[in-house]
């Protein structure tokens, strides 16, 4: 469940188990154990992966509950019937020595942590993959419990990096994305040196970031990234709300002017850059007029697309303390509103792209009809009559093809 992060160390959890002598079956009929990777982003995904356990349970299988679920509600897990084995964040990538040693709980403490967690991945099944650069995050959004999940930020060395990012070159690899939870930190709190070790030292064609927040994005990173040629031209930016009062609240350190502005360089400096952003739609105190003040500033924003969601009242959290809190019926009228400026902002950069030739990664052969999948540098999905997977294509952009 959840984010890039936590897929990718879903990744790293198999391969272990499998180097282990475990065998992954794709039915739950065929299996013993049912493992969970959990996200704890909103209550709802809480209550799916309560109920995917529950599920497993009942059809008698272990099972075991990792992930930042574990890490955060720790041992009152144990007191579900339906949960057998608990593991935190880092537990994970030992799975199969806790179960032959029988330790049902083994939660670290990860607020004390220092060191990045090192883990390599050898999947060489794919196109596109994940490198986690970075974990955990040192801000403290009133509505976040992540930092509680995750711990205290920790980044991978420069030199670790760049060793993956050419085994996966290697390995036949045409693009790796950057992931962790909050990019943004790593290292001293600057990416630009890492971003400019990849581009001399590495033998990836492509690379593309993970979340941003606004002020993370300066004007030397852009200068830098504008002269690159392997950056692919896709912006995710960690926005949250598009009413300054709201964002106050929320604990997030910059204005929407800032990053109306910032969107508005960006798409001067790149052709078609994709602009993608998650919102949170209904958050504690937020009045009529400053859902209006959003849906106005998102409408006139030259983002691409949006991610948006419910706010969810985390316990143990700021927000959860906060007056203003609205009814689901109102945050989920809200964020269908928003979902629906996010289609209709899609449709157009999409219409845009038409007839633009822009570089493919195709990615794999679609198996009822035989055209290909591909992804381009800006984020695009693209279906082909022909190709060859894993391989690089310059593609003029049709309407049948998006």
């Amino acid at each position: 469940m959840g984010c890039k992060s936590n897929q990718f160390e879903g990744q790293i959890v198999v391969q272990k188990l499998v180097e282990a002598g475990y065998e992954e079956v794709r039915k739950l009929e065929e299996a013993e154990i049912y493992i969970l990777n959990s996200c704890s982003v909103t209550h709802k995904s809480d209550n799916e992966a309560m109920y995917l356990l529950r599920h497993a349970h009942g059809l008698g299988l272990k099972t075991i509950l990792t992930g930042c679920i574990a890490q955060i509600e720790k041992e009152k897990l144990l007191e579900e019937p339906f949960i057998d084995y608990v593991y935190g964040n880092e537990d994970k990538f030992e799975i199969a020595k806790h179960l032959k040693d029988e330790e049902t709980f083994v939660v670290r403490d990860l607020m004390t942590a220092n060191d990045f967690y090192k883990v390599c991945l050898d999947d060489t099944t794919k196109t596109r993959i994940s490198l986690k650069i970075q974990d955990g995050c040192d801000n403290r959004c009133s509505y976040c419990i992540i930092p509680y999940g995750r711990g205290k930020s920790r980044s991978a060395d420069k030199e670790f990096i760049i060793n993956e990012i050419n085994r996966y070159s290697a390995s036949g690899y045409k693009e790796v994305v950057l992931t962790g939870i909050h990019i943004g930190l790593w290292g001293d709190r600057n990416i630009l040196p890492l971003l400019q070790e990849i581009e001399t030292k590495t033998s990836i064609p492509r690379y593309r970031l993970g979340s941003l927040n606004p002020h993370e994005i300066t004007p030397e990173l852009l200068n830098f990234l504008e002269q690159s040629e392997k950056f692919c031209p896709h912006f995710h930016l960690s926005l949250q709300s598009a009413c300054n009062r709201t964002l106050k609240r929320m604990n997030r350190h910059y204005t929407v002017e800032y990053y109306l502005d910032q969107m508005e360089d960006i798409v001067s400096r790149f052709e078609k850059p994709f602009l993608g952003s998650d919102i949170i739609a209904g958050f504690c105190g937020e009045t009529d007029e400053d859902f209006e003040i959003t849906v106005e500033n998102l409408k006139k924003s030259r983002l691409s697309q949006i991610h948006t969601f419910p706010y969810s009242i985390r316990k143990g959290t700021i927000a959860e303390k906060l007056d203003g809190h609205l009814p689901d019926k109102v945050k989920e009228e809200r964020a269908d509103i928003i979902k629906k400026i996010s289609a209709e902002k899609f449709e157009k950069f999409t219409q845009e792209n038409i007839g633009r030739e822009e570089e493919v990664l195709i990615e794999k052969r679609l198996g009822k009809d035989g055209r290909y999948k591909g992804v381009t540098r800006n984020y695009l999905t693209i279906h082909l009559d022909n190709g060859e997977f894993n391989s690089l294509k310059k593609v003029v952009l049709q309407k049948n093809m998006l």
